[in-house]
Order: C-alpha cells, then structure tokens, then sequence
C-alpha cells in the first residue's frame, strides 16, 4: 500500500466480536495420515516428509484444538531461474485438523510468531497457514537482489506453498490479509487464480493511478468534519511553525536511543514527513472521537510533539526501524505506488520536495525504477475476472480512498461506515456481516 503504517493484525477471536460463535472451532484435533499413531506424531511426521519444508519448532499458547509450529520452507529466489539460488521463507501453522477448511493468511510483512487467528480462522474453525512475504523478516536471501522483490515472485512463492501443503489439506482454502497483506492476497489470485476457493481482502489499497493521484487528497479533504479537518491542519502548521523546538526533541530523543536518520537524511526531514503524513495516520487508525484529541492552535510544544508522536510515530522514520521497512518502500517505488497528501495550508513552511517520496526511504545504492503497469493489470483482473473475492473496508479509512472494485462474479465489496484501517466483518452491519458470514461458508462448502 502507499501507507507507511504500523502493521494491522486481524488476530483473536475477540476480533471477531460476536461471530465468534459462528465458528464452529473443533475441540480435537483430527488426523493428518495413517491411522494407527498418535495425533501429536502424525502432524509432525507428515510435516517432516514435506519436501523443502524444515519444522523449526513447535510452541505453546495456541487456542485449545489447535497446535502451533514454526516452518522454513525452501524457496527459489528466481521462480523463473532456479540458478539463481533459494532462500529459507519462514511460515507458522495453527493446525486443527485436516478435515477443516484452511486459511492462507500473510501480514505482507514479516511473520507474527504468536499463534494468532486471522478473522477468517476463527470463523471457519480452519487451519491456518501463515506466509512471511520475501524479503522481509528471516525471509531474506543471503545476498540482497532486490529486482526479485516483485509482486509476481511473491505470487509464486504462495503458490508454492499452496500446491505443497494441499498433501496434507485437501479441503476448501481461503486466502486473506489486511492492509498490505490483503494486497499480497489479491496479487496471488492474479497470476494463480485457482490456488484458493476465496480471498478475504480488509483494508487492502488499490493504488492504480499513480501519474494523477488526486483520490488520497479528495479523501483526505473531505473525511470526516470540517472543525476536525480544520483543527488537523492547524496542528500541521503549528508543527512546522516550531520547527527547530520540534526538531530538537526529535534529536535528543534519537540520541537517548543511539538512533540515527541515514536513510532519510535528518531528523529535520524525517519530522516533515511525519507532520505531512499525520491526517493519513490520524484517520487510518484514529476515529471520529479522537478529533477532541487534536492540540489547538494554544497548545505547548510538548502537547504537539507528544501528539505528532503518538499519530505518526517518530520512531518509525528513525534508522532502526526505517531499515527494517526498505523493501516495502522498494516496492512502493518499483510496483505498488505512493500517495499524495492535501499541502496548500502549507505554503512556506515545507523545506523537502521529496519528502513523501519512497526513494526517501530507500538508499541511493538500491537501483528502483517504478513499473507504470503493474496495479493496472492488477485492477482490470479484479474488476474483469476475479472470482469469489471479499473486500471489507472502512468508510474512515484513508488507506482505501482508492478500492478495489470487484467483478460480479461472486466478488463483493462490503463497507463498515465509521470503521479505520483495523475493519473486521464483526464491525460490518448486521446485513452485511450476514452476508460475508454466508460467502465464507459457502465458499468452503462447495469448494
């Protein structure tokens, strides 16, 4: 997505709300293969016999019925050249039984290492298979070629690892994420739109017009309430307006933390970019209530920094976290596209450019050159041909001002009015939430 976030998690079962009870989640695990051992030995026996695949571990603290293991699986760095060497993918299973439906869930960033149940899991009572997107976490090539990061490579990298563990679930599979991973999700149905039975897409961006991209400021212009826009815009300014007080916080900050801004340039820079960015982040995770929140015109410094702070997340633009964010930027330089932000309020008080670019983000030593064509050929799939696709969004949520917009064959966007960029289907109407509860089953009943 063109948002530079703190990742959304759809997790437990408390996240489902009140459809928890529409999963019907076994209280036993059932049998994998064979007949005659012991459930705790087959999984792991028919784990082991997976080819490519390593068990890492296995760890406590799933839900009852569940087992939870940690999985490398063994991956072609080049889909197309298998010369070109492989690299170790980190996966998690919550495994159930294989009598379930199975949900293939990825964040579109590193692996959550806690045994947490995506929506669709808890709603299916289904295994779920996790997928760690390539280049980000353990999942990284010794050697750092970023041209492999692209989102067919990692399309082939879920198909891989469907086709492998269908040996052991041969039932219905749904795919899903939110925000980047909900992405992620949506560009595997495109160049394997036969590996799942439905995908569940929340929160997911559809940043297809990257050389006109007004739909971020119209959004950003008109959500909400005046007063609350108003008051967002006069913190922007203030935060500018006292520049070197903010900046110096930032800097102290940056040396309590043995943090540093190599990858940006300065905190001077890094805290712009914050500022422009902090209406995208408020609406994105805040909600209409929060506008009460927003420092006035009067208020001190530190209430404006510890807001900014808060909203924003000044650590994030800081080496120790930018560096982990690189090849989500590369790939929002190179394939998925950026966004623009509402700046005429801030006229003479912006000193960089190229503040919200993503070559900000990226050293100079990572060639990138950006793909016009690839979110185009990603929309014209969705709206022409994707099948049995389920788009949840919020109507607050900035990172959606472009959406997805499916076809009318079994696909559906459904929007939850008032929600953020953590919309669950329990956050749904009632009709609605009916609805995606009644695709969901149908799908994995009819496979």
């Amino acid at each position: 997505m063109r948002t530079w976030t703190r990742r959304c998690l759809l997790g437990s079962a408390a996240l489902a709300g009140g459809l928890a009870a529409a999963a019907a989640v076994p209280t036993a695990a059932a049998a994998v293969t064979g007949k005659a051992r012991p459930e705790r030995d087959r999984i792991g026996e028919a784990l082991r016999a997976l080819p490519g695949l390593r068990v890492i571990e296995e760890r406590s603290g799933a839900e009852p019925g569940y087992r939870f293991f940690i999985l490398g699986l063994r991956q072609p760095i080049d889909h197309t050249n298998r010369a070109a060497g492989s690299f170790e993918q980190r996966l998690t299973l919550l495994h159930t039984s294989a009598e379930r439906p199975t949900v293939l869930f990825t964040t579109g960033y590193e692996a959550v290492l806690t045994p947490r149940r995506a929506e669709p899991t808890v709603l299916l009572g289904a295994n779920q298979l996790q997928v760690e997107h390539r280049f980000f976490g353990t999942s990284r090539p010794a050697t750092l070629d970023y041209s492999y990061l692209t989102i067919r490579q990692a399309a082939a990298d879920h198909h891989r690892v469907v086709r492998l563990f269908r040996t052991l679930y041969p039932g219905a599979w749904i795919s899903t994420g939110s925000s980047k991973g909900g992405m992620a999700s949506v560009y595997h149905r495109r160049f394997h739109p036969h590996d799942v039975d439905g995908t569940v897409a929340y929160s997911a961006p559809n940043n297809v017009d990257d050389r006109d991209d007004r739909a971020y400021i119209r959004f950003l212009d008109s959500v909400g309430n005046a007063a609350c826009r108003d008051a967002l815009r006069t913190a922007q300014r203030q935060i500018l307006l006292r520049r070197t007080d903010m900046v110096a916080r930032y800097e102290a900050w940056a040396r309590a933390h043995n943090a540093t801004f190599r990858i940006i340039g300065s905190a001077d820079k890094a805290l712009e970019i914050a500022a422009l960015r902090a209406p995208f982040m408020f609406w994105q995770h805040g909600t209409t209530a929060d506008c009460a929140t927003i420092p006035g015109a009067d208020a001190g410094t530190d209430e404006l920094y510890a807001w900014l702070d808060d909203v924003a997340g000044l650590a994030l633009y800081a080496d120790p976290v930018a560096q982990r964010f690189i090849p989500y930027f590369y790939q929002l330089g190179t394939q998925l596209g950026y966004f623009e932000v509402p700046t005429r309020h801030l006229t003479g008080l912006l000193h960089y450019p190229d503040a919200m670019e993503p070559r900000t983000f990226v050293p100079r030593d990572i060639p990138m050159r950006f793909d016009p064509d690839a979110m185009p050929d990603i929309d014209r799939w969705v709206r022409r041909h994707g099948q049995r696709m389920l788009f949840i969004n919020g109507t607050h949520d900035a990172a959606v001002a472009e959406p997805f917009r499916p076809s009318d064959r079994d696909s559906h966007l459904l929007w939850a009015p008032g929600a953020n960029h953590g919309v669950t289907i329990a956050d749904l109407s009632p009709t609605d939430r009916a609805q995606a509860v009644g695709l969901l089953t149908r799908w994995t009943s009819t496979g």
